[in-house]
């Protein structure tokens, strides 16, 4: 007998798992009821077969929520355009392109952020570096002492978000994370089956 669930008359099947049986927590997490939060939420934690996507979804809501809405509020930001103002200030000088392979923003929009920010005087543009997507962008002296001003809240926000575990775990968890985004060239970029542009026509 198979499960009900909102994907249809079968639960999605997780590697290796034997066709038509039910969808089982893998081995190591614990039982629902431990964790001292409301029933959806422990339902989502320990009895979800994307157990991995809701963590990390998760984790990074509990994060960029209340730091977007406070640079939005302090510095009058939107998310791409700060996130303009964080990659050229961790990563120096660079291409628009860079910026939105390391970012995951549609081109479009980072373009407009960083048109804005051109304009606001928070980057410049290397002209000499070559010509639209190809030049350099790189943080103005008060873009760096915006960046300079904002860090220290990302930093803290995160500091708490890991105080419920030890050094080392934080070690380990660092690799792991790591490990799975350098694997993200091999992930896939639509879902199977989605119709196409030239279906919808």
């Amino acid at each position: 007998m198979t499960r009900k669930t909102d994907f249809g008359d079968r639960a999605p099947a997780l590697p290796g798992a034997t066709e038509g049986a039910a969808w089982q927590a893998p081995s190591g997490l614990a039982a629902e009821g431990v964790s001292g939060m409301d029933s959806l939420l422990e339902a989502k934690l320990w009895r979800n077969p994307c157990w991995f996507a809701f963590r990390v979804n998760y984790a990074a809501l509990r994060y960029n929520q209340p730091l977007y809405d406070w640079v939005r509020q302090s510095y009058d930001l939107s998310r791409p355009e700060y996130t303009v103002i964080y990659s050229l200030g961790i990563g120096g000088s660079r291409q628009a392109s860079q910026i939105t392979h390391a970012s995951g923003h549609p081109k479009n929009t980072l373009s407009r952020a960083i048109a804005k920010l051109e304009a606001r005087g928070l980057l410049r543009r290397d002209t000499s570096s070559g010509t639209g997507r190809k030049q350099l962008l790189s943080l103005t002296a008060q873009g760096h002492d915006l960046f300079d001003a904002t860090l220290p809240n990302f930093v803290e926000h995160e500091r708490r978000m890991l105080s419920g575990i030890t050094e080392d775990e934080r070690a380990t968890l660092s690799r792991i994370l790591a490990k799975v985004v350098l694997s993200s060239h091999d992930w896939p970029t639509e879902v199977a089956g989605a119709p196409t542009e030239t279906d919808k026509e």
